[in-house]
């Protein structure tokens, strides 16, 4: 069975994950752990684009993917809007959904209690043809 080769658009989405837990400032331990699962979700995503998030890290998972969600409806989707970059724009409220999505994921996991771990796979990127 081949690999599933993820999309350029997964390979940005994993960018911008590995860019929040870069610009994060460390020190809590909480905040560390975060970003270390957004750190894992992006490796996930680049080698296949899907991830599995462990099931005693599903809450906090969940809290780091609302704030990747936040950042990028706060900070950077006001200047792809004030640019008139209308790819742009669609990428981001794409990435936004995605990552409120992971967040429904992982919270919808950790209240069945089940101890699994959750796999989550990204929907298809916004078509950037229109």
């Amino acid at each position: 069975m081949t690999p599933r080769v993820p999309s350029t658009d997964f390979i940005l989405f994993a960018a911008m994950l590995r860019y929040v837990a870069g610009r994060t400032e460390r020190g809590d331990s909480r905040i560390d752990a975060m970003m270390d699962l957004l750190t894992m979700a992006a490796a996930g995503i680049e080698a296949g684009g899907a991830f599995h998030m462990p099931a005693d890290r599903l809450e906090l998972g969940a809290r780091a993917f609302a704030g990747v969600a936040a950042f990028l409806q706060k900070q950077i989707l006001p200047e792809a809007i004030n640019e008139g970059n209308a790819a742009g724009e669609r990428q981001i409220r794409w990435a936004v959904d995605s990552a409120m999505a992971v967040v429904n994921t992982l919270l919808s996991g950790a209240a069945a209690g089940d101890g699994q771990p959750v796999e989550i796979r990204l929907d298809p990127p916004p078509d950037h043809g229109q």
